[in-house]
């Protein structure tokens, strides 16, 4: 359970990252659950959070495993890439992305396969679209996986390379779930009772794309039902003509402008051996405040 928190407390951060310029920034109105109410709408944030948690415990699990934190399983036993130059060596001990991904698998979709809804019922549809958004973060993980190499030889000639299948940095993963976010798939759920394409010029969406059903509320204001902490009081970026610039983020409302004082690390530098030794500047700038 250690590491199923820490992966899904690697997801909660990771999509703040990926969301502190928007109006919506992955905080919640309450302390419920994870993501508070927002979970109830069945958007494109709520797409996004199911993928980013489901891929924090496959990240989280897969590791551990490596680590030898975990008496369930060990290094990764990927087979030998076929294009590995035939003279490098494989073997090293990997991130075990097989187990991960197995475990996140049973553990998150547990829930979503326990409640059994009636086929045909909205709660069946959502269910459906819990499922398919979680295997997408999952996807993630284990595609983005690539193999890493350690150099071995006389004053480091490189004359022989170790390989092993290495996870890639979280943030790699939130880039791209940023990604499929942004490109997410409208569905609803058919006559089959299955989720279809809700316009169906469209192709329809990859095991590794994420879809929704209900559209996004604008976030604006702070609304209890709906999870939204609204944007009064944020920062807002006056020069930016994107999301986080002062007319989207303020949603109109105009915004207050104050002096502040910022201290930052300045001048730093790297003494023999090892530590790098920094002086504090400070300077006064502008910030912007949403009304």
């Amino acid at each position: 359970m250690l590491y199923i928190s820490h992966g899904a407390k690697t997801g909660l951060s990771e999509c703040q990252f990926q969301f502190r310029a928007r109006r919506w920034n992955c905080s919640t109105v309450d302390n419920t659950s994870v993501f508070g109410r927002l979970i109830q709408i069945a958007s494109r944030e709520t797409a996004f959070t199911y993928a980013v948690s489901s891929a924090g415990v496959a990240h989280a699990i897969g590791r551990a495993c490596r680590e030898g934190e975990l008496a369930t399983c060990g290094c990764s036993r990927a087979a030998r890439p076929r294009d590995l130059h035939r003279d490098w060596l494989w073997g090293g001990c990997g991130d075990n992305t097989e187990y991960g991904y197995r475990f996140a698998r049973e553990f998150v979709d547990a829930r979503e396969r326990e409640r059994s809804p009636a086929r045909g019922s909205p709660e069946h549809a959502r269910t459906l679209m819990n499922l398919h958004n979680n295997e997408a973060g999952r996807r993630a993980v284990y595609n983005l996986a690539d193999v890493s190499c350690k150099c071995h030889g006389v004053s480091g000639s490189c004359s022989l390379k170790t390989c092993w299948l290495q996870l890639a940095d979280f943030r790699k993963v939130g880039d791209h779930l940023k990604e499929c976010y942004d490109g997410a798939v409208a569905m609803r759920l058919g006559r089959r009772r299955t989720l279809e394409l809700r316009n169906s010029r469209l192709n329809p969406p990859s095991a590794d794309d994420l879809v929704y059903l209900q559209t996004s509320p604008d976030y604006c204001t702070q609304n209890a039902r709906t999870g939204s902490l609204g944007t009064v009081g944020r920062a807002c970026n006056k020069t930016s003509a994107g999301m986080d610039g002062c007319e989207l983020m303020c949603c109109g409302r105009g915004y207050d402008q104050f002096k502040a004082t910022v201290v930052e690390r300045c001048h730093c530098k790297f003494h023999w051996c090892c530590y790098v030794k920094c002086k504090k500047c400070s300077q006064v700038v502008d910030q912007f405040i949403c009304k």
